[in-house]
């Protein structure tokens, strides 16, 4: 078992009071927090090793060089990626998706053929596909959920036709926490010659992600949701694919040679990322990841499903508390999506505010889910490895509070 208290001590912005209590923060799924260690690593970066990368032969610009791409092998290791080659460097989820979309998706989509998504997805996995389907005429599919929330497997399996090309889900929703089955999607997807891609930003940071063992084509997550820096992410993909993509994006770092006419472009994983990078944010990057796996996230993930199996059934036992989502806590990573009865969830995340409880409000980007769960927002609390039972003690108490006043007056 974790030793929460302990680890709590890393992470400086914790120590807080809002609005005159102290902070307890449950909005991880949008961004968790940075500890210590990672503070110290951008530090120290920008105190004695800021230089460009791939370029200097001079000490700095080595030791810069050195640094990021020894992250990059770091990450390659954390999701087992066959080769440091396999890992490219992005902004985020978001930039990963769409330089999929846009590279293999333009290049091996045609008229008619079929895209398939849920509705469970972040916008940043819709719109990106959608634009494909537009661009090349071809049909976007959605799967059905199930009356708890989850992927309808049998539709899943219809929907996923000879004439399917990508298939590309989460492998955890953002709002209703559902952990999808997704090495058998991805069995699915290359059953009928399709590539899978997984969108891994609220995975990677809550549980071991093996890409080969999973056989995913592509996967993406992002740094700020891991303890990392913002502005920084990965996109994963098989060798074989990302040989024969060519890249979005043009200009330094990613050429060989450059004529009057023409260009070459330079070897993977470099040929996709042109520009300066984000090196600071690369190397902290690097960073989360050696505290991440020196915690272990088998150890994460077995705590932040305890926490749900604590919380879940004294959210349920409220009256007029509606949870969007499967009811069994085992099934689920530690994202609660809620409504109270007759309050709006702005409304409900502003009064848990000054609580010093900070939970998200909203439709989280995810706006045809909400459609189909026939609401316009909801209230989201997500925990992560810090969060303690006290702080879900909080929680509740807080939700109970919520409630009273916007029935009552009273809080």
């Amino acid at each position: 078992m974790l030793n929460v208290d302990k680890l709590r001590q890393d992470f400086p912005i914790l120590h807080q009071e809002v609005n005159d209590e102290p902070l307890v923060y449950l909005d991880n799924a949008a961004t968790s927090q940075t500890p210590k260690q990672v503070l110290e690593v951008l530090k120290h970066y920008y105190e004695h090793d800021n230089a460009n990368v791939h370029r200097g032969v001079h000490t700095l610009g080595e030791r810069a060089t050195s640094a990021y791409e020894g992250s990059r092998e770091k990450i390659r290791q954390f999701i087992n990626a066959a080769s440091s080659k396999e890992v490219l460097l992005t902004r985020g989820t978001t930039t990963s998706l769409n330089w999929i979309a846009r590279s293999y998706g333009d290049a091996n989509v045609s008229e008619g053929d079929e895209i398939v998504i849920s509705y469970m997805e972040h916008h940043s996995n819709i719109v990106p596909w959608q634009q494909l389907a537009q661009r090349k005429k071809a049909v976007l599919k959605y799967i059905d959920l199930t009356e708890d929330g989850e992927l309808d497997m049998a539709d899943a399996r219809k929907k996923i036709t000879e004439k399917t090309k990508i298939v590309a889900l989460n492998h955890a929703s953002n709002v209703m926490g559902v952990i999808n089955p997704i090495e058998t999607l991805i069995e699915f997807a290359h059953d009928v010659g399709a590539v899978m891609v997984v969108d891994g930003a609220q995975s990677a940071p809550h549980m071991s992600i093996d890409v080969q063992k999973l056989d995913a084509d592509f996967y993406t997550f992002s740094g700020h949701k891991m303890c990392g820096p913002t502005g920084i992410g990965i996109l994963y993909g098989k060798q074989s694919l990302l040989e024969k993509m060519e890249p979005v994006e043009f200009g330094g770092e990613m050429i060989d040679f450059v004529y009057l006419q023409e260009s070459t472009w330079a070897d993977l994983p470099w040929k996709f990322e042109a520009g300066t990078p984000n090196i600071a944010g690369g190397i902290g990057l690097g960073a989360a990841v050696d505290y991440l796996t020196e915690i272990g996230m088998d150890n994460i993930h077995a705590y932040e499903q305890s926490i749900v199996e604590y919380v879940l059934p004294k959210l349920q036992a409220i009256e007029g508390v509606v949870i969007y989502g499967p009811k069994d806590p085992k099934k689920r990573s530690g994202v609660i999506a809620f409504n109270i009865e007759g309050v709006h969830p702005h409304d409900v995340a502003t009064a848990m505010d000054m609580q010093g409880v900070a939970v998200r409000a909203g439709h989280h980007c995810t706006q045809p889910l909400l459609q189909h769960l026939n609401v316009q927002s909801t209230a989201r609390a997500s925990f992560y490895f810090y969060n303690t039972e006290e702080e879900a003690d909080k929680f509740i108490e807080a939700v109970i509070a919520t409630k009273e006043f916007f029935n009552h007056g009273t809080i």
